[in-house]
């Protein structure tokens, strides 16, 4: 491992004069390239100096331990020793999962799509709810919504919603969340005061540069309409909603959001990418499932992932048993707790794998 983290040390410093040499900086792809190389290194760079650090202050310590010391001081330095060792241990495995290959995917923007299923207007409502409290988290991170396309009911649910999360680490942060979301309280639209049990499902897909997936122009048909709101009734005279098919996969995506036919094909061209990515990325994956199948989920939108329970301001995750009895918070966008602790398991999960190699 130290061999590796000394060879990582000297890549950053060789990026580090690269990235300030003035020829390079002369190339912008160039450097655009050794900055994004040199930012991708800089937190291991940084917490191996640091252990490399507690090490020396360590042997430091051991060394003073050997010399005749006062009671007092030796007491003193015995007790900053034990403080450097627990450290030593907490940044060997901070650097254990640094280490970890990277999701190619982690850095991108995320395309979101939120669906009302088993509950009727109740579950179109929650579905509300949910789009809510993913544009919440967005915004305490500081990410960018871009809304693409939005299906509404008459009582302000939401029958279907995709939009984009523009943001560093969007996906890295939120593609443990694609799954069956699944709701318990007395509906709004109950007077009886039963408790009901609705569902919606998320999808989470990386967006896709252009690069990464062809498409043939051949290979779709596009359709422009009117654009509608909610109820059905037509908010726009004019043919600005755009409505593309993939022929090959019959995907089919719409846009409507935007009074531009240009921006809206635009858009759905970004959301039939990410799909397509997704496709080709889940076939990849189905080959290898038996090895890759992680405690906290597949991935798979027919899962059923986390419950939302009213009656007890409950919010349970059944991939990882954690229950937390904040749910009000969790619907403004607190998910930083659920988030985290499924990196956790997820990276103890791919150490432990690492370990039995």
């Amino acid at each position: 491992m130290l061999d590796k983290l000394d060879s990582l040390e000297q890549r950053y410093e060789e990026l580090s004069n690269l990235i300030a040499d003035p020829e390079v900086i002369n190339d912008r792809a160039r450097w655009q390239q050794y900055v994004k190389a040199h930012a991708e290194l800089e937190e291991i760079v940084g917490v191996y100096r640091e252990y490399k650090k507690v090490c020396r202050d360590i042997r430091e310590a051991k060394d003073l331990l050997r010399e005749k010391l006062e009671p007092d001081f030796r007491e003193l330095v015995e007790t900053e020793l034990e403080a450097q060792e627990e450290k030593k241990e907490e940044l060997e495995h901070k650097l254990k999962v640094l280490l970890l290959p990277r999701d190619p995917n982690d850095e991108k923007n995320v395309i979101m799509e939120i669906r009302a299923g088993t509950g009727g207007e109740e579950a179109a409502l929650f579905a509300a709810d949910l789009f809510r409290m993913y544009t919440r988290y967005a915004e305490r991170q500081g990410w960018k919504i871009d809304l693409m396309n939005t299906s509404y009911t008459d009582l302000g649910g939401i029958k279907e919603v995709i939009f984009l999360i523009e943001g560093r680490g969007a996906y890295s942060r939120l593609k443990f969340e694609s799954g069956v979301h699944r709701v318990q309280r007395v509906p709004t639209t109950e007077s009886g005061g039963r408790i009901h049990t609705s569902a919606a499902t998320v999808a989470v897909l990386p967006e896709a540069e252009e690069v990464e997936v062809e498409i043939n122009p051949n290979d779709l048909r596009i359709d422009v309409f009117c654009s509608t709101g909610p109820g059905g009734q037509s908010v726009n005279t004019t043919q600005s909603a755009v409505r593309i098919t993939h022929l090959p996969t019959g995907i089919v995506v719409s846009c409507q959001d935007e009074k531009s036919q240009h921006k809206n094909k635009e858009k759905a061209m970004r959301v039939l990418r990410a799909r397509l990515l997704d496709r080709l990325q889940e076939e990849q994956q189905q080959k290898i499932a038996s090895a890759r199948r992680s405690m906290v989920g597949t991935g798979d939108r027919s899962e059923r992932i986390r419950t939302y329970n009213f009656p007890q301001n409950r919010v349970t995750d059944h991939r990882i048993g954690l229950t937390i009895h904040r749910l009000e918070e969790v619907l403004m966008g607190e998910l930083d707790e659920i988030i985290d602790a499924l990196v956790t398991t997820d990276q103890a999960r791919r150490l432990q794998q690492v370990d039995n190699a």
